[in-house]
């Protein structure tokens, strides 16, 4: 994404992608069980620029030129509220990995409908317990994309940062 500038949600040290990205984390804190993990893997932690939840943005519509999340998708209750959040702040791509179920701990579990999301986008689930609420491989990711009309312009399996996850590219001017 060379010349793009954007913001990364929920960055991390250990996980570097190298990007021109504000770190976008819901506690200002450097002395979470996260920073801790990223301390303890890389001996820094990753600055947070934007205190704010990752499903509601302080920032404008169109306002950067990308949002990246790694690894981040899974931990909403409503995952189709980040996207929506997400494809409303950039102006050219949303740019995620997720793991995938079956290269993850998840790999016991029952994949996640689109059903079961879009009924939790239409209650507007919210929550404070922290984990996996989703579970997906490619196939099912892309199936959720493709009922929500979102432009996928590009994807990758298995990742090629870790290989446990796969990476999805939406087309944000769409």
């Amino acid at each position: 994404m060379r010349g793009l500038s954007g913001i990364e949600i929920g960055g991390s040290a250990h996980n570097d992608f190298g990007l021109d990205a504000l770190n976008v984390d819901r506690f200002a804190d450097m002395d979470t069980a996260y920073k801790q993990d990223e301390w303890r893997l890389c001996g820094r932690k990753r600055p947070v620029d934007i205190v704010a939840p990752g499903d509601e943005l302080p920032l404008a519509d169109a306002s950067v030129d990308f949002v990246f999340a790694s690894h981040v998708i899974e931990h909403f209750p409503d995952p189709i509220r980040a996207l929506e959040e997400w494809l409303r702040v950039a102006r050219k791509y949303v740019v995620l990995v997720a793991p995938h179920r079956d290269r993850t701990f998840d790999r016991e579990r029952e994949l996640t409908t689109t059903a079961e999301l879009l009924q939790r986008h239409e209650q507007g689930l919210t929550a404070e317990e922290h984990g996996h609420w989703s579970v997906w491989t490619l196939e099912t990711f892309l199936e959720l994309c493709s009922q929500l009309g979102l432009g996928v312009v590009d994807s990758l399996d298995p990742d090629d940062k870790v290989g446990n996850g796969f990476m999805v590219v939406i087309d944000a001017a769409r």
